[in-house]
């Protein structure tokens, strides 16, 4: 058993200080998956890996309601999934008229530069991304930690106890999927 899976079977069992010997294990990891997955945000993004990390360990380990981890991997796949919902909840917050509404925030030293993916696009790839779970869990578990980790397809296969090649299967079938499913979201009602 690794230190990371004792840690976090003491973490269940209401030990108060597992969850401070966890954090230095996990967190160079974590900050490389929120720099990975914050590198693909748009500019002018506000939110640093950093503030990402604390913000989904506290998410994770410091809330009151009890975590069963199975492992390591279920724990880094909680953590993906808690950096998607805290970048999903951000995007639709910048969508409120008080916050802003449509405007853009603008840096002027990247004012030329493209942004990966927008809000609306997020919070369509949000809504698809929970219709697929409920159609294949296994692909949206994937979606979520090659999107919103940044994991390489050979880092997610072992976390889903999948060959490389099923791996790379899923993830064909999950895009396509999710890009079906958005096209028909945005589309205009008849």
């Amino acid at each position: 058993m690794s230190d990371v899976t004792r840690i976090l079977s003491a973490i269940e069992q209401g030990d108060p200080q597992a969850a401070n010997e966890l954090l230095p294990l996990v967190y160079d990891e974590l900050r490389k998956l929120a720099a990975r997955k914050l590198a693909h945000e748009k500019p002018g993004q506000t939110l640093e890996a950093t503030a990402l990390v604390h913000e989904a360990y506290l998410r994770l380990v410091v809330n009151k309601q009890a975590q069963h981890w199975k492992s390591r991997g279920h724990f880094f796949a909680a953590a993906a999934e808690a950096m998607r919902r805290i970048l999903v909840e951000r995007a639709r917050q910048k969508g409120r008229i008080q916050h802003g509404g449509g405007l853009r925030r603008v840096d002027l030293l990247d004012a030329d530069a493209v942004a990966p993916i927008e809000d609306e696009q997020l919070l369509l790839l949000d809504q698809a991304l929970t219709r697929l779970a409920a159609a294949r869990p296994q692909g949206a578990e994937l979606v979520k930690l090659r999107f919103f980790a940044g994991l390489t397809l050979e880092e997610i296969a072992p976390l889903l106890t999948l060959s490389p090649r099923s791996t790379r299967r899923l993830w064909v079938f999950a895009r396509a999927w999710l890009r079906r499913d958005m096209e028909r979201s945005n589309e205009p009602a008849s």
